[in-house]
């Protein structure tokens, strides 16, 4: 039975199909039985460009649990993300200009 969960939301930025990347426009999230992986109900990720033709797509399908962590680490790396281009707009630098890899396992 489909789940009908389904959030559509502008997106910016890039995806990589191969050996090419592509500006994408838009994300869809939604929660379903998985089309390819080998899982009952996944998230699905998808990201698309809806100028370009079907293929122009890059998509992931996670368990719910992988959704909670990529989750929580996006949240880190946001807070995180936040307080740097904080920090750089108090010295006045330039945004996006500071660099910092954080791994959490």
């Amino acid at each position: 039975m489909c789940t009908s969960i389904v959030e559509v939301v502008r997106a910016e930025g890039m995806a990589k199909r191969g050996e090419d990347w592509f500006e994408v426009n838009q994300s869809v999230v939604a929660y379903d039985h998985a089309r390819h992986a080998n899982l009952g109900d996944v998230i699905t990720l998808d990201f698309t460009n809806t100028t370009l033709e079907p293929g122009a797509r890059a998509a992931v399908e996670l368990t719910l649990e992988t959704a909670k962590e990529l989750r929580a680490a996006l949240d880190r790396a946001i807070a995180a993300a936040e307080a740097e281009e904080a920090e750089l707009a108090e010295r006045g630098a330039p945004a996006g200009r500071g660099v910092r890899l954080v791994r959490v396992a």
